[in-house]
């Protein structure tokens, strides 16, 4: 029986690890993203879609994914690092188009996979620990993924059938760490200290590298709550 998994963001960091590791294990997978992918199967069913775009989400995802009934997982992985800095640096403009990319079109993606596919094994929306810490310089990013944690509670409290988390994959070495390296240390954001040092050491692993290890923690996810938000780094090993 053919296995589905539908992915955000797929193009790079995360999204892109993640394509190829379910492609190896058979499965078919369902990918948007602002940029084309060059992956050669026919089990990789792509589209372009730029999820700021909020109007052409539902009618992109209900072509792509025409004609099927089942997903066994969808990851909402696609998303946007405003500049780092203070809140007060922050502009509403900023703030709202964070929010945007980062939640609202989820939003849309998930009324429009609930409507259209009768069943749903797994829903994810990558978080990150920035939406618990509240440490300094994250705005925006950490209200965002603040929010979508929450908006994954709500859509599980409304579908039971579905099994939803909230869930952030600890540190990874993707574009959003390649702006952050690039970042001058200060003694004012301690935080950009700690990911600069971990980049290219094991603490902060390549995506295609962590991939598969994702892909057996999201299969444990499933004996937990439903709803809840889950770091990567406080599972029992």
């Amino acid at each position: 029986m053919q296995k589905n998994v539908l992915i955000t963001g797929v193009s790079s960091g995360i999204g892109y690890g993640l394509l190829k590791s379910y492609l190896k294990t058979g499965y078919h997978v369902y990918g948007v993203s602002r940029r084309e992918v060059n992956i050669d199967s026919e089990r990789f069913h792509f589209a372009p879609l730029d999820l700021a775009e909020i109007d052409s989400i539902s009618k992109t995802i209900t072509s792509l994914l025409e004609g099927i009934n089942s997903l066994e997982l969808v990851v909402l992985n696609a998303g946007v690092l405003p500049t780092f800095g203070d809140m007060k640096d922050t502009s509403i403009a900023n703030i709202n188009y964070t929010m945007q990319v980062n939640v609202w079109t989820n939003k849309v993606l998930l009324d429009c996979l609930i409507s259209n596919v009768s069943k749903i094994k797994q829903i994810i929306g990558i978080s990150s620990g920035a939406s618990q810490s509240g440490t300094r310089g994250w705005n925006a990013y950490a209200l965002s993924k603040a929010t979508l944690n929450m908006l994954i509670q709500l859509y599980a409290a409304e579908n039971p059938q579905i099994h939803f988390t909230a869930f952030a994959p600890g540190l990874v070495d993707t574009a959003m760490q390649t702006y952050l390296s690039q970042l001058k240390p200060s003694a004012d954001y301690p935080v950009l200290q700690r990911l600069q040092s971990a980049r290219g050491t094991e603490a902060m692993p390549q995506p295609e590298t962590l991939a598969p290890q994702l892909a057996q923690v999201f299969e444990r996810l499933l004996s937990m709550p439903s709803g809840e938000y889950v770091d990567i780094r406080h599972l029992d090993k």
